[in-house]
């Protein structure tokens, strides 16, 4: 039985001994110190995350989490609930710009049903997880049960240890869920105690007045449920999301395994807004791969504490961001082991002045 409480007594602060030995390495390498920037602080945090002062990558998989949403039925979205399946089977057959990137970099792309309100054939890049036929309306009541919110949790967690077991050693949040930006929004308002109003964003292109109409049911659904930052598991249940609560499962099972796991945008930010209210370490095995268009994301990135990689004003969601950032997470660990240092190459360090 899944015990939440014993997952997050496993997860231990960043290895600061092979940190401090990665460090003394960027510093040998044929370069001026500190020129690699980001680079740098990736490789370094991945040596804390792994416990390995040279770390490496040779597998990575990204998770994505598809879920339907009860909100929905209050009729400001550009896009029918009907959308998420067929996206979901445009996953399946290879077509989505996540499947572009995700063969670019060479990651293994893991599609789980866990919670969206059709049924699906069987498919080899599919799992079949499904929690509940989406989430209740969070506007009139909780989105979710606290058990269901858990079950969610169950299910990232065991489907990130399959992978884990499999030899990943990255993991990218990816997810699909039409609706999905105001549950995320609502968590932010949760956690942040910000007004709904300064961070709540089109999403998938609303016009003036059905964002209006969104940030009025956002507002209804904070005043209705009352979620506090003080029971984050209440507040996913109350106003979250299934696919939420599943990447909340992937980002735990990253940091009780010691495995860096890779944020996408707003809606894997979200997870990780609760995940780190969950346990303070957390943030230290997470990588911010870019900077979403969402008005809300600069303010999520900071509240969890990471930096993102890239910043290319995107806001599509599905694990594409995070599938991006690979290859330049991946770059920063070869550095360590394919660069030549200054002792080793006989070239002249910087002078001691």
């Amino acid at each position: 039985m899944f015990d939440l409480q014993k997952v997050l007594s496993r997860i231990d602060p960043l290895n600061e001994e092979a940190m401090a030995k990665t460090q003394a390495r960027l510093d040998d390498l044929t370069k001026p110190r500190g020129s690699l920037g980001v680079m740098e602080l990736i490789a370094k945090k991945i040596a804390g995350i792994t416990g390995q002062a040279a770390p490496t990558i040779t597998k990575k998989t990204c998770i994505l989490m598809a879920g339907d949403h009860g909100v929905v039925k209050e009729g400001y979205h550009t896009y029918s609930q009907a959308v998420t399946a067929q996206m979901v089977q445009n996953f399946l057959n290879g077509g989505a710009a996540m499947n572009v990137f995700s063969r670019h970099v060479g990651a293994e792309l893991l599609v789980v049903d866990i919670g969206v309100a059709t049924d699906f054939n069987s498919h080899p890049l599919l799992l079949k997880k499904k929690i509940a036929y989406g989430t209740q309306n969070m506007s009139r009541g909780p989105a979710m049960t606290t058990a269901q919110a858990l079950k969610a949790i169950e299910t990232g967690f065991e489907v990130a240890e399959e992978c884990l077991a499999r030899g990943s050693d990255l993991l990218g949040l990816g997810e699909m869920g039409i609706g999905n930006t105001t549950p995320s929004t609502a968590l932010l308002a949760v956690f942040s105690g910000s007004p709904v109003k300064k961070i709540t964003g089109r999403g998938t292109g609303a016009s003036d007045e059905l964002l209006k109409s969104k940030i009025r049911t956002i507002e209804r659904a904070l005043e209705v449920n009352k979620p506090t930052a003080e029971e984050p598991l209440a507040a996913l249940a109350k106003v979250g999301g299934l696919e939420i609560a599943g990447l909340i499962g992937v980002i735990l099972a990253g940091a009780a395994n010691r495995v860096p796991v890779v944020l996408d945008g707003f809606i894997s930010g979200a997870a990780a807004l609760v995940a780190s209210a969950l346990h303070p370490n957390i943030k230290d095995y997470l990588l911010a791969s870019h900077l979403s268009d969402e008005p809300g994301h600069e303010m999520m990135l900071k509240l969890i504490g990471v930096r993102p990689v890239l910043f290319m004003d995107m806001r599509l969601g599905e694990g594409t961001g995070a599938a991006l950032s690979m290859h330049v997470i991946e770059a920063s660990v070869k550095i360590l082991h394919e660069m030549a240092t200054f002792s080793g190459a006989g070239i002249s360090g910087p002078e001691k002045k």
